[in-house]
């Protein structure tokens, strides 16, 4: 049973009926994974006809972090969004908070709960959440991802619920759910060991507050990435060549540590290579979403175990994990994002932080979320907490783009998320300069040699001979020619023959 007659079942035309224009409303998911999907575009339906009849109707948007098509994308065609937190990846919302029409907050993703917890977002008038069940008592049982849904649960003044009877009633066994109390009422989480669980399998919520529910048997709409390129494929042979010798040389344990790596094509070639090498023993993963190649390297006995805040995996891998729940069970813990991406646990645990750039400057400072510095792309998501506190942080990205027009290593970031402080390792496909223990110098000369594609390193190094001297050499009235340069002419150095270059 998935919920009991104590909840009225409703349309989604008569649950959203409920909400009205200016509304926060707080979503399940994390990735597309475990994304309410029927109320959402309920709501972009309502929105279109308050539209047509030349009336507002916009509401404020939570989720746990990317939701995908159902909810902010469905939601941004029909302008019905005028706030934004805590990530976004739609591409039609990105145009939005680019042309300053919608309001985007880019936070860290740990950071979120106890934002809501705080109130500094206001109140939460509505949660809408995917789960297998409700009881009635309250216990929400939820699908794919835990992410933020049970502090929403929790705070929010009224409640929808989306029943999913898609999904296997078995996901409660891998959920680990706690909320953390408010500051100073914390003690330590006792989480040891990437699999160790401290919490209950399901969140909870007052039944008063619940409206009703609302039926869908939809797949979560998940993106496949393409397969790793030939750029992605040698930045994860520098990677993999680099944790062999951190290992070999007794800086990494010879059982290794916990991985984090982040989602798309340059995370899932690195998962690839070290699932692939004789000199990486099997290990563990704590990390934020559980991805395909993963499943693929449990399979084969690399991967011991993974927590995650959500199973953001192909209808096929996840049809597998649901036929194979005796194997899976006991290898896979969903968490909320406030444990999933607690800096305690990451440095107590040791995790190795393998995260995506978009560039970074030869000093080490990263930007992961901002084109020019100005338009957003994504957002800095979890990047933040698992490079502060990783054991070894390390940030990748291919050289160039757009045929050689773009240098992913320039003077300055004109965007900073992960600066010097943080980062101790950067890759491309062009090699791997370690920054730990080398002075800014040290670093700016290691970053250009083993990691900006050669028709860059001539201008990057003129860069510092040009550069006023001190601490930290910069010209500040040159500091962003290259970014002058691709809004201008298109390229960074627009002489450059790119019928010559190969990404």
């Amino acid at each position: 049973m998935s919920y009991t007659g104590q909840f009225p079942r409703l349309t989604p035309e008569e649950a959203v009926a409920h909400i009205p224009n200016d509304a926060t409303v707080s979503f399940s998911g994390f990735s597309p994974a475990g994304a309410a999907k029927v109320i959402p575009r309920a709501l972009a339906a309502r929105a279109r006809e308050f539209h047509q009849r030349g009336e507002p109707f916009k509401i404020r948007v939570l989720t746990g972090a990317s939701s995908g098509e159902t909810i902010e994308e469905a939601l941004a065609q029909a302008e019905a969004i005028s706030w934004r937190a805590p990530y976004m990846s739609g591409s039609t919302l990105r145009k939005q908070i680019n042309r300053q029409e919608v309001e985007y907050v880019d936070m860290h993703l740990s950071h979120l709960p106890q934002s809501v917890l705080s109130s500094f977002f206001g109140e939460i008038d509505y949660a809408v959440v995917e789960a297998t069940e409700i009881t009635r008592d309250g216990r929400v049982f939820l699908t794919t991802s835990i992410g933020a849904s049970p502090t929403y649960l929790r705070h929010a003044k009224r409640v929808i619920i989306e029943i999913n009877r898609r999904h296997s009633l078995r996901l409660r066994e891998m959920a680990d759910i706690m909320i953390m109390p408010a500051p100073p009422h914390r003690n330590p989480i006792p989480i040891y060991h990437p699999l160790d669980k401290i919490g209950w399998s399901f969140a909870s919520v007052d039944p008063q507050k619940v409206i009703g529910v609302v039926e869908n048997d939809e797949p979560d709409y998940v993106s496949e990435f393409d397969k790793p390129n030939a750029a992605s494929q040698r930045i994860a042979i520098h990677v993999e060549q680099f944790l062999a010798r951190e290992r070999s040389s007794g800086r990494i344990p010879q059982e290794f540590l916990p991985l984090q790596v982040g989602v798309g094509n340059v995370g899932n070639g690195v998962l690839a290579a070290l699932g692939a090498s004789p000199d990486i023993p099997p290990f563990t993963m704590y990390t934020e979403v559980f991805q395909d190649s993963m499943a693929d390297l449990m399979d084969q006995g690399k991967l011991l175990g993974a927590s995650a805040a959500a199973l953001n995996v192909s209808r096929e891998v996840l049809e597998r994990i649901y036929n194979n729940m005796d194997f899976f069970v006991p290898r896979i813990v969903l968490r909320p994002q406030e444990i999933s991406n607690h800096p305690g646990i990451i440095r107590r645990l040791g995790v190795i932080a393998m995260n995506t750039a978009i560039e970074f400057d030869i000093y080490g400072n990263a930007n992961s979320s901002h084109l020019y510095g100005t338009d957003i792309m994504n957002g800095v998501g979890g990047s933040g907490e698992f490079t502060r506190n990783g054991f070894l942080s390390m940030l990748m990205c291919p050289s160039i783009a757009k045929g050689g027009r773009i240098s992913a290593v320039v003077p300055m970031c004109p965007h900073v998320d992960n600066n010097e402080h943080s980062v101790q390792v950067v890759v491309t496909d062009q090699g791997l300069a370690d920054l730990r223990g080398l002075g800014p110098m040290q670093r700016a000369r290691a970053i250009i040699e083993n990691c900006a594609h050669p028709a860059y390193r001539d201008y990057l190094h003129g860069y510092i001979e040009r550069s006023r001297v001190g601490h930290i050499r910069h010209d500040l009235a040159n500091c962003f020619e290259l970014h002058r340069n691709l809004i201008q002419y298109g390229a960074m150095l627009p002489d450059l023959k790119l019928d010559e270059m190969a990404e």
